[in-house]
C-alpha cells in the first residue's frame, strides 16, 4: 500500500515538473512579443496618444513587424490620463503576457507604471513622460526614457529668458506636481539672475478657461509669461491670449507647450510663442529622413512631437532586444541600460546605466508660418543645446 502510494506521488510530481518544464517552454519561446501600450487617447492629453500609437506603428513595420524571429504583437489601452484606469490597465496587460509595458503620457500615470513593472519585473519603456522622478539614480531597474526630463527643459526655458533678456516674467503653472516642481526650480534660477517673478498662477489640469488668469497677465507690468502646460491646456490658454492680442505686449513661452499640433489647434495666434521641442521632423540626419518618409505615405502628415519621440524610444528598444538573441527580460534590461543609439531620428542618444535617462541634444524652436509642403503652421528649430549643457552629472544615491 505505502508502496502505491508513493509510487502515484512520484508520479504526480514526475506530470507537474514536466508541465513546469512544458511552460517554461513557452516562455522561452512564445508564439509571438507581446507589447503592451498604456496611454492617453482621452483626457486633457489625449492628444497625443494615438501619435504615439502612430509611431510605434512605424518602429514595427520597419523591422517587418517581428523581433527575435516572431510577430509583434501590440495591445493598447486608454489611461484617460489619469493614474488608477493606467495601473488597472498595466496589470490586465501584464495578466494577458505583455512582455513590456509601453506608455504612458502623463507622469502621474507613468510613475504609477512604474512600481507595476518594478514589482512584476517587466521592462518599462518610456517616450514621452517628462517628470525628473522618473529616472533617478538607483530608481526602477524595469523603467527606461529615451526622451526629454523636465530638467533639460527648464533649463532651456532659463537660457531663453537669459537670451532675450527678459526682467519681468509671470508664471502660469498646471497645478500638477510635476509642473510645480519644475515651476519652483525655473523661479529659483531666475531670481537668482536677476529676473524678477511677476505673478504666478495655478490653474487645474483641463481647465477650460483661462480669460481671468490671461486678464491678470495683460494688466501686469511683466514682459513675458511662462507657462508650464502642456496639450489641451495649452492650446486653450494660447488661444484665449491671442483673443487679447497678449503676444503684442509679453513673450509667450514654457518649457514646452508648442508644436505642430497645438499651432494647428490654436491658429494664426501661436505663431511666435517659443517652446522646447522634443522631436521634429526637419531634424537633418539619415534615420529622420526615412521615418518622416514612411510616416507620410501612411499617414499623409508629418509626425508630431509625440509619434517622433514614440518611433525611436521603441525602434531602439526593439533594435537591443534583436542584439540579444534571447526572451531572458533581464538580459534586454542589462543591454538597454548600456546601449547607445547612434542613428537616432534625433542625432546620437546614449543611455546613462545610472539612472536609465538618454543623454541627448535639447532643441529649442518658435512658431512660424509654413510653406509648402510644410503645414501652414510650424516649428522652426532655433537652438540646439548639447547634452552638456541640459543634463547634471548622474551623482548615485
Amino acid at each position: 500500500m505505502k508502496k502505491g502510494i508513493f509510487t502515484a506521488r512520484n508520479a504526480t510530481t514526475a506530470a507537474i515538473a514536466a508541465l513546469l518544464c512544458i511552460a517554461n517552454a513557452h516562455a522561452a519561446d512564445p508564439d509571438a512579443f507581446h507589447i503592451g501600450g498604456v496611454v492617453s487617447l482621452s483626457g486633457t492629453y489625449g492628444m497625443f496618444g494615438d501619435d504615439m500609437r502612430k509611431g510605434v506603428e512605424i518602429a514595427v513595420e520597419q523591422r517587418g513587424g517581428k523581433v527575435l524571429g516572431k510577430p509583434i504583437k501590440v495591445s493598447w489601452e486608454d489611461d484617460e490620463t489619469k493614474p488608477q484606469p493606467a495601473v488597472q490597465k498595466t496589470t490586465r496587460l501584464i495578466a494577458d503576457g505583455a512582455q513590456m509595458i509601453f506608455g504612458a503620457v502623463s507622469s502621474s500615470s507613468t510613475l504609477a507604471i512604474m512600481n507595476i513593472a518594478k514589482q512584476r519585473k517587466i521592462p518599462h519603456l518610456v517616450t514621452i513622460s517628462a517628470d525628473d522622478k522618473i529616472t533617478v539614480p538607483g530608481g526602477s531597474r524595469y523603467t527606461f526614457r529615451t526622451s526629454n526630463t523636465l530638467g533639460m527643459e527648464q533649463r532651456m526655458a532659463l537660457n531663453y529668458t537669459k537670451d532675450q533678456k527678459l526682467k519681468r516674467v509671470y508664471g502660469v503653472i498646471a497645478d500638477y506636481q510635476a509642473t510645480r516642481d519644475s515651476w519652483e526650480w525655473y523661479r529659483k534660477e531666475a531670481e537668482k539672475a536677476g529676473i524678477q517673478i511677476a505673478g504666478a498662477d495655478f490653474p487645474p489640469l483641463g481647465n477650460r478657461d483661462f480669460s481671468t488668469i490671461v486678464d491678470k497677465v495683460a494688466k501686469s507690468d511683466a514682459d513675458s509669461v511662462v507657462l508650464f502646460l502642456t496639450g489641451s491646456d495649452a492650446v486653450t490658454l494660447v488661444k484665449q491670449a491671442g483673443q487679447v492680442n497678449l503676444a503684442q505686449t509679453k513673450k509667450i513661452f514654457g518649457p514646452v507647450i508648442a508644436d505642430e499640433t497645438m499651432a494647428a489647434a490654436v491658429g494664426p495666434a501661436s505663431i511666435g510663442v517659443n517652446s522646447g521641442v522634443r522631436y521634429h521632423y526637419t531634424i537633418d540626419n539619415p534615420a529622420n529622413k526615412k521615418f518622416v518618409e514612411a510616416y507620410r505615405k501612411k499617414y499623409n502628415e508629418f509626425p508630431t512631437m509625440a509619434a517622433g519621440e514614440a518611433y525611436d524610444g521603441m525602434a531602439w528598444w526593439l533594435d537591443v532586444v534583436e542584439k540579444t538573441g534571447t526572451w531572458d527580460k533581464e538580459k534586454w534590461v542589462e543591454a538597454m541600460a548600456n546601449s547607445v543609439r547612434d542613428n537616432s531620428v534625433e542625432g546620437r542618444k546614449e543611455m546613462r546605466a545610472c539612472d536609465h535617462q538618454a543623454l541627448q541634444d535639447g532643441l529649442w524652436g518658435e512658431v512660424v508660418s509654413g510653406r509648402d509642403p510644410n503645414p501652414a503652421l510650424m516649428m522652426k528649430i532655433a537652438k540646439i543645446y548639447p547634452p552638456n549643457q541640459i543634463f547634471e552629472p548622474c551623482q548615485q544615491k
